[in-house]
């Protein structure tokens, strides 16, 4: 029902998963994450335990190929099942069940893996595959490399039955996102999740980095210097003529 990619950024540890289907609020059944431990993207015949369990037996250091024989060994369902991981490490892999509905498959590639079922072919996760690399030999970043090569993936066909929900979820090293933006019933989802990560870019994320970590559970205490900078940014948007990209009402002081 699905296709998605699951990534980590060798460089900064952050990992990433955006999906695509047609399927309503495929966001909320498919990633599965945790910074400083993995990602785990479920799908086909979806299992959430594959998602939960997965990062338990991750967090306690198994590989994403032992976690693959665990769960599909005590998983009656499996064949009908499909999921692909990642560790901390950059280890990652991927299964997919004999029984999941054409076309289906995977691809494993260093630092990132894509996977698929119910599509047009084989050319789906070849293509989303062949943008990531591209797009993150170029140095950029990791929102943007996964979103052009969703939309690679789309472009050669993407799911088979059409278009209806698709997210995008990343993940630094905490325990929560960084960013998770979902469309989760939309006529184009992934166009969608581009005007979501657009807004997101205008305040957000923004705001984002000032939130508390681990190494600093206070965070940023004085929202002067996060106000100041997202004013500053606000009047050069204006200047140059670009309006938001968001659909909210105008800003009450």
């Amino acid at each position: 029902m699905t296709w998605s990619i699951v990534a980590r950024d060798p460089e900064t540890g952050h990992f990433g998963i955006a999906v695509a289907s047609r399927f309503f609020a495929v966001g909320a059944a498919v990633p599965h994450v945790k910074g400083r431990v993995g990602a785990v993207a479920t799908q086909a015949f979806v299992s959430p335990l594959y998602g939960t369990d997965g990062l338990k037996l991750l967090e306690e250091g198994r590989s994403p190929e032992e976690i693959i024989e665990t769960l599909t060994a005590r998983d009656d369902g499996r064949r009908q099942r499909q999921f692909h991981l990642i560790d901390a490490e950059g280890r990652n892999a991927a299964y997919t069940g004999e029984i999941c509905v054409d076309w289906a498959g995977h691809l494993v590639d260093k630092n990132v893996s894509v996977a698929g079922n119910m599509l047009a072919g084989p050319e789906v996760i070849a293509e989303t595959l062949r943008v990531y690399k591209e797009r993150a030999s170029a140095g950029a970043p990791l929102a943007e490399r996964l979103l052009d090569a969703m939309d690679a993936g789309e472009a050669a066909g993407g799911d088979k039955r059409g278009k209806q929900s698709a997210a995008l979820v990343l993940y630094r090293d905490q325990d929560y996102a960084w960013l998770r933006i979902h469309a989760d019933d939309h006529a184009d989802p992934l166009k969608e999740l581009r005007r979501l990560y657009a807004v997101a870019q205008e305040r957000y994320l923004h705001v984002a980095e000032t939130m508390p970590t681990r190494e600093n559970p206070h965070g940023m205490i004085d929202r002067r210097v996060i106000d100041g900078k997202i004013a500053a940014l606000e009047a050069a948007r204006e200047a140059e003529g670009r309006p938001s990209a968001s659909f909210a009402t105008p800003w009450k002081p």
